[in-house]
């Protein structure tokens, strides 16, 4: 029976990157979760346990902080890319480099009205991030948005599906519509304005979520996607994962108190996961840019 070494990459998974900028008294805060990884020639390692070629994970922890201060940690890409073709140089064995950021983001403390200078609030709307993969004279950027928490209380319908025989759902033509939707999209290139292209984008698909009237929760993520593709010719395509944050309306007939559509019970399992990708039909040819992306169909 012949037996060979399939896929494999290694790295050092979620190193908490902290970086404060104290160069005057009114400090930034820049507060990364980094993980990396290294694929290539890497046989001997596994079959022989020979480590001439391996480039310790520990090497990779110490280079992702060092960076963040010879550097500095400009947008999450950016410090992405020069990790990865760091780790191409160091590692002859290495053909590709994995990199993944994600940004969690403070907001200033307000003291008498003014935001402070050194004190700090974790704030939400969602968690930045950006998977960088880096090969010897290629680089592919899939960055995106997740946790990102939304709700709209009405304009949502969910009515002519499929039944059959075990099929309980009622149709309704107005309900509440919710998810913790994680969105990722595909750069065509590198020369990108990162932190722009990052905001538009998102204002953009809170903007749709908002304004479109859904009839089904793919309805609304094909036209937020097509929304930033068209708005967006750096972008190729874009993935979404989203669970359907259900919310039941509670039944408050027995207290013989009325419920018109205003107290709900919100259910977090089980859920409905909808997910979907939507591209250019003259997208380029992905690559590798989506290697070991969790989540997505």
């Amino acid at each position: 029976m012949a037996i060979h070494l399939g896929a494999n990459q290694y790295g050092k998974a979620e190193n908490r990157v902290v970086r404060i900028y104290r160069d005057t008294p009114r400090h930034e805060i820049r507060d990364l979760n980094v993980s990396t990884a290294l694929r290539g020639r890497f046989d001997a390692a596994h079959t022989t346990g020979e480590q001439g070629d391996v480039l310790p994970t520990d090497t990779q922890k110490n280079t992702a902080f060092a960076f963040a201060k010879e550097k500095g940690i400009g947008a999450i890409e950016e410090y992405a890319l020069t990790l990865g073709e760091r780790f191409l140089a160091a590692s002859p064995a290495a053909e590709g480099a994995r990199i993944e950021v994600e940004e969690y983001a403070w907001e200033r403390i307000e003291v008498d009205g003014q935001g402070h200078d050194h004190s700090f609030v974790r704030s939400g709307g969602g968690v930045r991030n950006t998977i960088v993969n880096v090969e010897r004279g290629q680089a592919y950027v899939v960055s995106g948005i997740s946790d990102l928490v939304v709700l709209k209380s009405t304009g949502s319908e969910f009515h002519g599906f499929l039944k059959d025989e075990y099929t309980t759902l009622p149709e309704t033509d107005d309900r509440i519509l919710a998810t913790s939707l994680v969105a990722r999209w595909r750069y065509e290139h590198t020369d990108v304005e990162w932190d722009k292209a990052y905001d538009r984008i998102k204002a953009l698909l809170l903007e749709q979520f908002a304004k479109i009237h859904s009839l089904a929760l793919q309805q609304t993520l094909y036209g937020m996607g097509s929304a930033v593709l068209e708005a967006h010719p750096e972008v190729a395509e874009i993935r979404f994962s989203a669970p359907n944050k259900h919310h039941f309306l509670v039944d408050l007939s027995p207290f013989g108190v009325e419920n018109p559509g205003e107290v709900f019970v919100a259910a977090d399992r089980p859920y409905g996961l909808i997910e979907a990708t939507v591209t250019r039909d003259d997208a380029s040819d992905p690559g590798s840019a989506w290697h070991a992306t969790p989540g997505f169909c």
